[in-house]
């Protein structure tokens, strides 16, 4: 497949009780097995709550609003512009701060399974049910 425009008609949007994911790039809509990419808005009070992704390096960009973000057991508030990298297999969680959205564009490599994105969630296990 060569490359293609991806406007706004082309991306897929999913909606959960955190937020909005939409799909940029993704097997079943570009071919890539190499770039997974999402824009996902985090409701005010939302967020992913821990979990990893076995195979997956991420960067988590946030572009508005801000995120209380965790890497592993460590806690980092990030504003526009600042991002996290996480290494595969780490376990991580993304939430808002504040009363605006989080708007926040994802990046992972290389794709997993059919849908380019494989999470475990974890936020049930110990540590990571005490910690927020």
């Amino acid at each position: 497949m060569s490359g293609r425009f991806i406007t706004q008609d082309d991306i897929v949007r999913d909606t959960f009780d955190w937020g909005e994911t939409g799909w940029i790039s993704r097997p079943e809509l570009t071919g890539s097995r190499v770039l997974c990419v999402m824009d996902v808005t985090i409701s005010p009070g939302g967020g992913h709550a821990f979990h990893r992704h076995p195979d997956q390096e991420e960067v988590i960009w946030v572009r508005e609003g801000r995120v209380e973000q965790w890497l592993e057991q460590d806690k980092h508030e990030l504003g526009p512009g600042e991002a996290v990298y996480i290494p595969k297999n780490v376990v991580h969680a993304s939430f808002t701060v504040g009363e605006q959205p989080a708007k926040i564009s994802v990046m992972l490599s290389p794709t997993a399974g059919e849908g380019g994105y494989e999470v475990i969630d974890v936020f049930e296990e110990e540590p990571w049910a005490s910690l927020r």
